[in-house]
């Protein structure tokens, strides 16, 4: 009787420490709270420039836009957002004309960046943020290919 009460007692414990391992979705959002606010483009080109501006929605979703424009003219937007899913969080990219937008997983994150893949998507396929200070790089890539957006905190 003792070996069955050990028993359930270490399986009620592991089951504990495999739950506490995991971070919840609000633990998750807490570390990207550093992407709220508006961030301007630094190296966008001559005549060209652009931002992305994010806000919190709510404990488990933020919002965004990116905007690219050539002198005064929008010539690109995409709306954005993270969101949670079950266990899992999602970068989502709705691009202007598209009836859906694609989504990406959140697959590594920091207090300072984070990574988010789709390994099924044309390009980008992965999406990387990387802040240092009021500076946030961010790089998307796939398939050999590789753009740098450079944005300082507004």
């Amino acid at each position: 009787m003792e070996i069955k009460k050990l028993l359930l007692m270490l399986a009620v414990l592991l089951m504990a420490n495999t739950g506490n391992a995991q971070e919840s979705n609000q633990q998750k959002f807490k570390k990207l709270a550093w992407l709220v606010g508006t961030w301007d483009r630094t190296n966008a080109g001559v005549g060209k420039s652009g931002y992305e501006s994010w806000s919190k929605v709510s404990d488990v979703k933020l919002v965004g836009k990116g905007v690219s424009l050539e002198g005064k003219k929008i010539v690109f937007v995409e709306n954005l957002a993270f969101i949670a899913k079950g266990s899992d969080l999602f970068y989502t990219v709705m691009v202007t004309g598209e009836k859906k937008p694609v989504y990406f997983k959140l697959t590594a994150l920091s207090n300072n960046g984070f990574t988010c893949e789709n390994p099924k998507h044309d390009f980008p396929k992965k999406i990387t943020y990387q802040r240092t200070g009021n500076t946030v790089k961010a790089v998307i890539s796939g398939d050999g290919q590789s753009v740098d957006y450079v944005f300082v905190r507004k």
